[in-house]
């Protein structure tokens, strides 16, 4: 076990967001404004705004979702009374001070898909739920009590306001810590993390049913809640993994080491293959209930276009974590799990892209400048957000109870 002391260390260390990262963050913002100009504008395609939309909307619940996991891991390590992650805390800290603007773009992308009929018209249809109407449809007549536009926009607000409420207090709460000392924004930070962890857990799988699966209102699984959380979490663990490993090669956190990126490494690993068991539970439940009915997901999903996207999505977000992570020193080679959690973010994208276009944009299976451009743009705006309120303080917790004991960490 090293030894480690706070003089070894620069606890005043501040982020400086410049240079190349500060510029390749804009470039990239560009080239998703440009991209989405063309889908708009320009695609000749048909649909096109259809499937800018649906482009839209899976990078906007992507950022969100990888800042959601940002609170998620910051209230799950005070809950757990975790020390080893004291010392790094400000990464994820700063991902969930990103979540309040992460919301409302995802609101917004969503209320307009949903009012311009380019998102969500399997339900939201008019005379969809009228007896004798044209466009009546009798399985979504049976939820149109649940599935109504008012109702989908205000569960919608209402989960990431508290999201969103609970993140920018857990950050406060360590700011404090910060500057007054002791325990009592700790004791805090812990009453207010459990009481999020309970709100998060019942309401994440919802918010997933709500924004995700009633694109294809037709179709129902319990298992999807448990499968987004899955793909939420390995990439919101990945995108701290990739910026603890950056700002180390820039020269800051020294006290973050091996033993630290290990444990990340584990996570990944794990919950890699926690979401290959939903993934796979989720097919599962349809073959041994003998459902038929609830096969068209799938079916979708093997259509020539798709099939192999389908098989490359596992073999990216379950073999690749699998064969590469396996082993001690792979978890603890920094650019080894850089090259994962690179390709593990962009697997996810793939995942999250199966989720969304097949039943969104059905008329067409193009795939280029929309697609490549704007996960390109959202990219550097998440970058940009983020990296601008990790520079608004220390780079370590000084105050943190446990911060002695992530310095010494060893595993």
């Amino acid at each position: 076990m090293g030894t480690h002391n706070h003089h070894t260390h620069n606890f005043t260390q501040q982020y400086e967001f410049s240079g190349k990262a500060k510029t390749w963050s804009l470039v990239a913002i560009l080239i998703g404004v440009v991209a989405l100009a063309y889908g708009f504008l320009l695609d000749p395609s048909e649909h096109h705004t259809e499937r800018t939309f649906a482009n839209l909307l899976l990078m906007g619940y992507y950022f969100t979702c990888v800042c959601a996991a940002g609170a998620f891991f910051v209230a799950l390590q005070l809950v757990t009374q975790s020390g080893w992650s004291a010392g790094l805390i400000r990464i994820p800290q700063a991902f969930a001070n990103v979540l309040p603007v992460a919301s409302i773009i995802l609101i917004i992308i969503c209320a307009a898909g949903l009012f311009s009929h380019n998102l969500y018209h399997h339900w939201y249809h008019e005379g969809i739920a009228e007896v004798g109407h044209a466009n009546y449809d009798p399985i979504i007549a049976k939820k149109v009590a649940y599935l109504n536009a008012p109702f989908f926009l205000i569960r919608l607000v209402i989960f990431l306001a508290i999201y969103s409420a609970f993140a920018l207090m857990l950050t406060k709460y360590s700011n404090n810590e910060d500057t007054v000392g002791g325990l009592g924004n700790y004791k805090k930070s812990f009453k207010t993390s459990a009481i999020f962890l309970v709100i998060f857990g019942f309401t994440t799988p919802i918010w997933s049913f709500d924004t995700i699966m009633s694109l294809e209102a037709h179709w129902f699984s319990t298992m999807f809640g448990w499968y987004n959380f899955a793909a939420m979490w390995v990439s919101g663990l990945c995108a701290i993994t990739i910026t603890i490993i950056l700002l180390k090669k820039a020269g800051y956190l020294s006290w973050v080491n091996h033993n630290h990126l290990h444990d990340l490494g584990k996570f990944i690993f794990a919950f890699s293959i926690f979401w290959t068991y939903v993934w796979f539970a989720q097919f599962l439940l349809i073959w041994y209930a003998n459902m038929p009915e609830e096969t068209v997901y799938f079916f979708k999903r093997w259509e020539p276009e798709y099939k192999p996207w389908f098989w490359l999505n596992i073999v990216i977000n379950f073999l690749a974590p699998v064969l590469i992570l396996m082993t001690r020193d792979s978890k603890r080679r920094t650019n080894t799990l850089l090259v994962v959690c690179i390709v593990l973010l962009c697997g996810h994208w793939l995942d999250y892209y199966l989720m969304i276009m097949p039943g969104t944009v059905e008329s067409h299976r193009d795939f280029g400048i929309t697609e490549i451009g704007t996960a390109i743009g959202f990219a550097g705006l998440f970058s940009f957000l983020m990296l601008s309120q990790l520079a608004k303080k220390p780079l370590v917790a000084k105050n943190h109870p446990f911060l002695e004991e992530s310095l010494h960490h060893s595993v």
